[in-house]
């Protein structure tokens, strides 16, 4: 599994120019599903994520998790973060968790950031959506559960 978690000042994903998911002050998700992904690594992916201390305190530093800020989440299903280029230039995308699979996980995902997080929007799993962010800092940080 993998996130790409991006802190934000805003962010909204649209699907056919409508409005499904907007969010103010918190993190933008992209997440991976690939074949062997569980709800335990989901579990474990989703407490690294709350817990990162990346937005920042009184003082400039980075010190604070999104709780301590009162962040909301924005999470978009993307199955490109399992892209392989390896060969040529058309990427494959053979290590991408099967659809019904990797819905199945992304609305776990999304179940249990709602009970951690009180504002949680998600984008339309499967749409082509067009997400629009500012990124505050920018501050992008990849989380992947082959590391963690």
């Amino acid at each position: 599994m993998k996130f790409v978690i991006q802190r934000v000042r805003h962010a909204s994903v649209k699907v056919d120019n409508e409005i499904k998911g907007e969010i103010q002050h918190g993190l933008l998700v992209l997440i991976g599903v690939t074949h062997n992904d569980t709800e335990e690594i989901a579990q474990k992916m989703l407490k690294k994520m709350i817990q990162l201390r990346i937005f920042e305190d009184d003082n400039g530093k980075t010190n604070l998790s999104l709780a301590d800020v009162e962040g909301q989440l924005l999470l978009i299903s993307q199955f490109t973060l399992y892209a392989d280029c390896k060969k040529g230039n058309r990427p494959s995308f053979v290590h991408a968790g099967k659809p019904d699979m990797a819905n199945d996980l992304y609305e776990y995902i999304i179940a249990e950031c709602k009970k951690m997080c009180p504002v949680v929007e998600k984008g339309v799993f499967g749409a082509d959506m067009k997400v629009e962010l500012l990124n505050d800092g920018p501050f992008t940080i990849v989380l992947d559960s082959a590391e963690l």
